[in-house]
């Protein structure tokens, strides 16, 4: 059980309520709805990070499943793993990352070197010199602060899911926000 209530949006302020029906029903939607005057724009800012990026979105997609690998989220393991899976990742990524694999040979230069810093983010805050240098070598700037953004976003969503106890939902897929990409 919850250690907060989820939302009714039938009880909820019209923004919110507004914003909980153009969503899916999740229970995460309905928790983060709690927050009434930031719940709207940031279902928006969610949107933005699942389709409207320049950071590909299996990289997208494998930095979030190391997010919740490291923070140790089932709920947003549960999750991504089938939007992963609907943008390119194998079974042989999917079951590496669950085992920590992060240098494992089923991934390119450009997925560990994204899982290498996605981990040093999470873990360090600062990732090394050298995985920064490699990063913003190989990706652009916009890039590399849509990865930030994108690490920073689930690692909140992995902390509001552990501190409430969120109930898992089944996956959604893609489908969470409508389209494959």
């Amino acid at each position: 059980m919850s250690r907060l209530p989820y939302v009714d949006a039938a009880d909820a302020p019209v923004a919110v309520r507004e914003a909980l029906q153009a969503a899916r029903p999740l229970k995460f939607f309905r928790m983060m709805a709690n927050a009434e005057t930031a719940f709207p724009d940031w279902m928006r800012w969610g949107g933005t990070l699942l389709k409207d990026l320049a950071l590909d979105p299996l990289l997208r997609e494998i930095a979030i499943l190391r997010v919740a690998q490291l923070s140790d989220v089932r709920y947003e393991w549960v999750q991504h793993e089938p939007i992963a899976r609907s943008v390119g990742a194998t079974d042989e990524m999917i079951h590496a990352l669950g085992r920590d694999e992060i240098e494992a040979d089923c991934f390119s230069t450009n997925q560990r070197l994204v899982l290498r810093f996605t981990t040093e983010v999470v873990r360090d805050v600062r990732p090394s010199d050298d995985t920064a240098a490699a990063v913003t070598g190989r990706f652009s700037p916009r890039e590399v602060v849509e990865l930030l953004m994108v690490i920073g976003q689930y690692m909140m969503i992995a902390r509001v899911a552990a501190t409430t106890d969120l109930e898992l939902d089944e996956p959604m897929g893609a489908g969470v926000y409508g389209t494959a990409g």
